[in-house]
């Protein structure tokens, strides 16, 4: 009876704080975050976008046309939820070129008013939109459109806008669950004083005779909203091509042209390493049909699917600082390994709910490491690993609530990189952990998911549970805390400040002592020490392998 009362309050706690946090967010939030039936009943096969920017004016004008596929039939009366945010407005709707839409629309959702619908069918819907767009102030932290200059003050303009949405600057369907499967063409016309580029490959450059040009790329695999992105700048090319794990993969860089000449030298090197080290862990490039480019921007850098923004001035570490504070944080430049990594985790694999990204910025914040071992040996990814720790503030925890487009604790970075570098300590076993992580980006390629078939997926294959070892990092803000103590060769431990059932597998070595594995659980255990042995319980050598206290008895 008590534990069924003592079960009762805490559920209803459970409850009480989920209303809490549910209630922060709007009626926007849940319309944007969360998958209603005007969103479920089509799915979309592909967009192609054309936009013309105003630099003076801070204003775009364009159309999106959207090729969906019926997956639900719809008798006409579920309306289309399209996603366009203020300021900007739809101007007409035209369903299969031919009959104008009407439709309405609440802040930054629209719905459109479409024909009867039968299962399977393929149609589109072209939307005509314009005006001023919003703007980001500290890009790309907070999103939006970027109208800026050079250092020659010369027109410079891009958009980032993870988080905020695509829809900031074009009408979609703005969720990530729902990526274009036949990926999207991008087509920008601009001044021809400019060279415009976006994500894949070059189809067409046409001058328009009138002090315009335009040009038009497109990607043939799925692709992130958020990842369509257009450059318009004073752009210079390179190219090469490197052997990688699948053939030949075309490389373009594309750099303001005062930084040719440096970047001739300083780009290729640092993309071969990430190649190189990425492919190793992580398996083949994933986009080897639309190429990889590098492109100068105004900002820091984003994981724009293959076409990788860059911003870190050609320097070491972020910005010419080192992020682990030890030293090997500057042995790379943090910006194009960091958003490249994103290639294979974020653009390849792509969760559905903005809530669970810790897949996309923890296995990306791990990829630094995995790009340190690979290059400068296992020591030096311990050790880097170790250093990025300070990051970590358990603020709250790195899986918000669902459906209302919410993002968790930045400690999604840091401490999603801590908890698979002591999962990879836990396995013992580098050539079952690079299965792992070749794994899921073969198994779920192109595919969007859930953090739960993530979860599952690792501990199938590791052949061991470690659901509860992702609810302690991911679901809760407490550093579990490992006990023990040792008397007469037997050592007594166990976890505290923990999940029910936590049970992190602790693998501790030291040169010339034989490695012990151990399970800790709530209860106390115990096991019979070998020959020095009791040298292995050292508190600093366990929490350096591990994101945990130790606290000897």
């Amino acid at each position: 009876m008590i534990r069924l009362i003592l079960f009762s309050c805490l559920a209803l706690l459970n409850i009480s704080l989920y209303a809490q946090e549910t209630n922060k967010y709007t009626l926007a939030d849940t319309l944007r975050g969360s998958l209603a039936p005007e969103r479920t009943w089509w799915d979309v096969q592909r967009y192609e976008l054309a936009f013309t920017p105003d630099f003076n004016g801070k204003s775009i004008a364009g159309n999106n046309e959207i090729v969906y596929k019926v997956v639900k039939e719809n008798d006409g009366k579920l309306r289309m939820q399209i996603d366009l945010q203020e300021p900007l407005l739809i101007d007409s709707i035209l369903y299969n070129n031919k009959v104008k839409l009407q439709f309405e629309h609440s802040g930054s959702v629209w719905y459109a008013r479409v024909p009867a619908q039968k299962t399977a069918a393929i149609n589109r819907v072209k939307i005509y939109y314009h005006g001023l767009v919003h703007q980001a102030k500290r890009a790309p932290w907070d999103g939006g459109f970027i109208f800026t200059t050079d250092s020659l003050s010369r027109p410079w303009m891009t958009v980032a806008c993870q988080g905020l949405g695509a829809s900031v600057w074009y009408p979609n369907k703005d969720h990530q669950s729902d990526e274009p499967d036949l990926g999207a063409s991008l087509t920008m016309t601009i001044p021809d004083t400019l060279v415009g580029i976006g994500n894949g490959r070059l189809v067409f450059k046409k001058d328009n005779n009138n002090g315009t040009v335009t040009y038009k790329y497109n990607v043939v695999n799925p692709i992130s909203n958020y990842c369509l992105i257009p450059y318009i700048g004073k752009y210079v090319n390179f190219k090469e091509t490197y052997s990688g794990e699948k053939g030949k993969l075309d490389l373009n860089y594309w750099v303001l042209d005062y930084n040719l000449k440096k970047a001739k030298t300083y780009m290729p090197d640092q993309v071969h390493k990430m190649l190189k080290s990425f492919e190793y862990w992580f398996g083949p490039y994933p986009f080897y049909e639309d190429g990889y480019q590098l492109i100068d921007a105004s900002h820091t850098g984003m994981e724009h699917q293959s076409a990788v923004s860059y911003g870190n001035k050609y320097k070491f570490g972020y910005l010419g600082r080192d992020v682990s504070g030890n030293g090997w944080g500057l042995k790379y430049d943090f910006i194009i390994i960091h958003e490249s990594g994103h290639e294979w985790f974020g653009n390849n694999i792509t969760t559905k709910d903005l809530a669970d990204m810790w897949v996309h910025e923890g296995f990306t914040n791990y990829s630094e490491t995995l790009f340190i071992d690979y290059n400068f040996g296992i020591q030096a990814g311990n050790e880097y690993n170790y250093g990025i720790r300070k990051g970590i503030r358990n603020d709250k925890p790195i899986i918000p609530v669902y459906g209302v487009n919410a993002q968790g604790s930045g400690d999604m970075y840091p401490k999603g990189g801590n908890m698979l570098h002591a999962i990879r300590h836990s396995l013992n076993n580098d050539d079952l952990f690079r299965s792992i992580l070749r794994g899921l980006n073969k198994n779920f390629y192109h595919k969007t998911v859930t953090s739960a078939q993530v979860e599952l997926y690792i501990s199938k294959l590791a052949g061991y549970s470690y659901a509860k070892v992702f609810d302690q990092y991911l679901r809760t803000t407490q550093i579990p805390v490992f006990e023990y103590s040792i008397k007469n060769g037997v050592v007594k431990y166990r976890y505290t400040n923990c999940v029910e059932g936590f049970n992190l597998p602790l693998v501790l070595k030291k040169d010339g002592v034989q490695p012990l594995k151990i399970i800790p659980g709530k209860n106390w255990k115990q096991t019979k020490l070998g020959l020095k042995q009791s040298a292995l319980f050292e508190k600093s050598a366990i929490e350096f392998m591990y994101y945990l206290q130790a606290k000897a008895q």
